[in-house]
């Protein structure tokens, strides 16, 4: 979707403008005279690729009758259609009341709004901005439309990437669980996503690389959508030759970030080898559900086949919380019961948690083992929430959570998993230490207090002295 930007603000804060700038146009009438802007207007913009409309509005001034009453209702129109509300204010005037009018409609209308400070050529751009930040916004660009200065910048970090774009547009073209099916050449993926579709959709044919590319296929289950992303097989680097099995590679790693949950495909016959652990590690760097299907498994004997469990469970003891499954793509056996794992995979992955439910979870292991001691004091650990979704991130807030050893965070992980039920999916854990409340103060000390400070500092150093002295004998 091309993204639209409307530009709202009293009337000669610099709105026609920058709509011209945007644009590269002469389309929006310009002048040092109030009120010119009547109705809104478009037009179309492009920065490095990414095409934009923009929407020029007449000024608003909060007291509008008649005339102005039709222009007001035509900015507040253009506000309901962008997706991007650029809210403009004069640097050069300073903050006004019709500037706090126009702010309270956008808060009302819902949309998100970025504040631009425009006409900061010729003064500091930070104090020229100074009076606006009252208005409490948290994005607030600084610009001198006339000049074209500050408006790439802008741009930049309103628009989507290429990627973002990119990762937007498969997301539209396949929605529903993604599911990335990845694994050494020849292990059987092409045939297991024939298997899950129920039809031949896939090229199949026994010789190593036979797909090479990422092939996405939206389809629905029992009420449910899906997209399969079969991709070509990834080898040891050493017999990466082909510049297009190179490329393939690269889509196997993309297709592994689309995906919602990846299903790792081992061949039961060559039992686990180091590529398909390297390709564990893909997907758990990615941050990505995983699946584990051991394929092949038909026609194994019993000898055979606990061998190859035994390797499983002792190889992969760190992944206990992802479901391994023993099947036959070739004839079926035991691809079914995979969708359940893909749906307890996904629902793992997006779901979402209150604060106050992973804070009393947080209290709770605590309660059940304290963090160490570091330095004579307790590592405190206050509260935790969401931090995001698909790999679920919870951010927990204490102190000195930087000396927080490795090992009571497995076992903060470990709890989380237990009671959130989450299964098949990685979660990730950041620790932000919160400021030292003490720190900054220094200067606020009593003469008395400085000088009481000043007389233990040069204790400590005589007595460290002595303690020398006394070793040196």
């Amino acid at each position: 979707m091309t993204p639209v930007i409307a530009l709202v603000g009293r009337p000669n804060v610099g709105k026609s403008t920058l709509f011209n700038q945007m644009t590269r146009s002469r389309d929006a009438l310009v002048a040092d005279f109030p009120g010119l802007t009547r109705d809104r207007k478009y037009g179309e913009g492009n920065y490095e690729g990414q095409r934009f409309i923009v929407i020029d509005t007449g000024g608003l001034t909060g007291d509008e009758e008649g005339l102005d009453a039709e222009m007001a209702r035509q900015s507040m129109q253009a506000v309901e259609e962008a997706d991007i509300v650029l809210f403009l204010v004069d640097g050069r005037a300073g903050l006004t009341g019709g500037d706090e009018t126009i702010a309270n409609h956008l808060r009302r209308s819902g949309k998100q709004a970025h504040l631009v400070v425009n006409k900061t050529d010729g003064q500091d751009p930070d104090i020229a901005a100074a009076d606006f930040y009252s208005l409490g916004y948290e994005s607030t660009f600084l610009i001198a439309a006339s000049h074209n200065r500050g408006i790439r910048s802008m741009l930049e970090l309103l628009l989507p990437s290429e990627e973002e774009r990119e990762a937007a547009d498969r997301a539209d073209r396949y929605p529903g669980i993604r599911i990335g099916v990845v694994g050494r050449p020849n292990v059987g993926k092409s045939t297991l996503v024939n298997r899950m579709l129920g039809e031949d959709r896939v090229v199949v044919y026994d010789m190593p690389g036979t797909t090479r590319d990422s092939v996405y296929i939206p389809y629905e289950r029992q009420g449910h959508e899906y997209t399969l992303i079969d991709t070509a097989g990834v080898r040891r680097r050493k017999n990466v030759r082909e510049t297009v099995e190179k490329f393939s590679i690269i889509k196997t790693l993309q297709a592994i970030d689309d995906a919602h949950v990846v299903i790792l495909v081992i061949d039961a016959r060559e039992g686990l080898v180091d590529q398909d652990l390297h390709l564990i590690g893909f997907v758990l760097d990615a941050g990505r559900s995983l699946v584990v299907a051991v394929n092949k498994w038909d026609g194994m004997d019993p000898d055979d086949r606990a061998k190859v469990k035994e390797q499983v469970r002792r190889r992969l003891d760190f992944l206990d919380y992802a479901d391994k499954h023993y099947i036959s793509a070739l004839h079926g056996s035991g691809v079914g019961v995979m969708y359940d794992s893909v749906q307890d995979c996904y629902e793992s992955a997006m779901a979402k948690w209150p604060t106050n439910r992973l804070t009393a979870i947080l209290q709770d292991a605590i309660a059940q083992h304290q963090p160490p001691m570091v330095h004579g004091r307790r590592i405190k650990l206050r509260f935790a929430h969401q931090g995001g979704s698909n790999p679920p991130v919870i951010v927990v807030h204490g102190n000195q959570v930087d000396a927080l050893p490795g090992s009571y965070k497995r076992y903060l992980e470990n709890t989380f998993r237990k009671v959130l039920k989450v299964t098949g999916s990685p979660i990730r854990f950041e620790f932000k230490s919160g400021e030292n409340p003490f720190a900054g103060k220094v200067d606020r000390l009593t003469p008395r207090q400085k000088v009481k400070q000043d007389n233990d500092l040069k204790k400590g150093r005589r007595i460290k002295k002595t303690r020398q002295k006394s070793l040196k004998r």
